[in-house]
């Protein structure tokens, strides 16, 4: 018989381990997907941003037109009423509209206040936007402090990006 050490045999040949690279296509696929999600999402953002800055600068101009009205005309009732208009548009613009769009009287004006120091709509002269159909007469030094609370409460609005004070 032939001696098993004199037979043409080769040592045993482990195969080379699995490479990193190239990549398979389940992983190029789950890379795609992973980028996409995060254009969509930086182009989602930047719209979201977008659409903020131009709902802040668009109540920026409608409220000065609506002051610049009232000089002109003194009509204390329109303008209480288009500065709560321009205030609640503002605010569906902004938040979410289930949180702002049923709110009234009372709630309205706890709302407002959220987003400024203390309480300028609850106890203050912001009450007009509640009470000023139901007046009498309106003083003018009462609509000049809630032509600056409403003008405070846009510009807070406008740098909390969304969050209550």
């Amino acid at each position: 018989m032939n001696d098993p050490l004199d037979l043409p045999l080769r040592d045993i040949h482990l195969p080379d381990g699995v490479a990193f690279w190239p990549l398979a296509y389940g992983w190029w696929i789950l890379i795609a997907v992973i980028i996409m999600t995060a254009i969509i999402a930086f182009i989602v953002y930047k719209r979201n941003q977008k659409a903020r800055i131009s709902a802040i600068t668009l109540a920026r101009v409608e409220f000065a037109r609506i002051t610049s009205e009232y000089q002109k005309s003194n009509e204390t009732l329109m303008l209480v009423k288009e500065i709560s208009i321009l205030l609640r548009r503002l605010s569906i613009s902004l938040f979410p509209r289930t949180e702002v769009a049923s709110l009234t009287g009372e709630e309205w004006l706890v709302y407002l206040d959220r987003y400024v120091d203390g309480a300028p709509f609850t106890e203050g002269q912001g009450r007009m936007l509640v009470d000023a159909p139901y007046r009498q007469n309106v003083d003018t030094e009462e609509l000049d402090t809630l032509i600056q609370q409403c003008h405070n409460w846009i510009e807070t609005v406008s740098q909390t990006r969304g969050k209550p004070a």
